[in-house]
């Protein structure tokens, strides 16, 4: 559903079911300040960043300590900061791997039976 929403976010306004898309009260809280402060078309566009990032690190909880943090300061979410804090995007994480041993090294242990004889 998220990603539906990334390409239209104004779809947020009229969702039937958006009572069971925010997971928290924080978010809920959030997106009203938002219209408050907003135009309801950035308001949805950071909404949707905020649900979005929400989702995709698996930060749901601390998230919404965070928008309880900026609510309470009387600030608005900067999704770019959240996005920092909470992880480096997916791409920018190293990958790892290990160097196998040659299969030549392996024959000590299966003896000198010959690989590939008949089952």
């Amino acid at each position: 559903m998220i990603h539906s929403l990334r390409r239209k976010p104004m779809a947020l306004l009229n969702l039937v079911y958006r009572d069971r898309l925010f997971p928290r009260d924080a978010y809920w809280k959030t997106f009203d300040r938002l219209r408050e402060r907003l135009p309801d078309k950035k308001a949805c566009r950071i909404m949707v960043d905020l649900l979005a990032l929400a989702h995709e690190r698996g930060c749901e909880t601390e998230l919404a300590d965070q928008l309880t943090a900026d609510l309470e300061a009387g600030r608005l979410p900067e999704p770019n900061r959240l996005r920092a804090h909470f992880a480096p995007d997916p791409p920018t994480c190293r990958t790892s791997w290990c160097s196998s041993h040659p299969l030549a090294t392996y024959e000590c242990l299966i003896g000198t039976a010959e690989i590939g004889g008949a089952a």
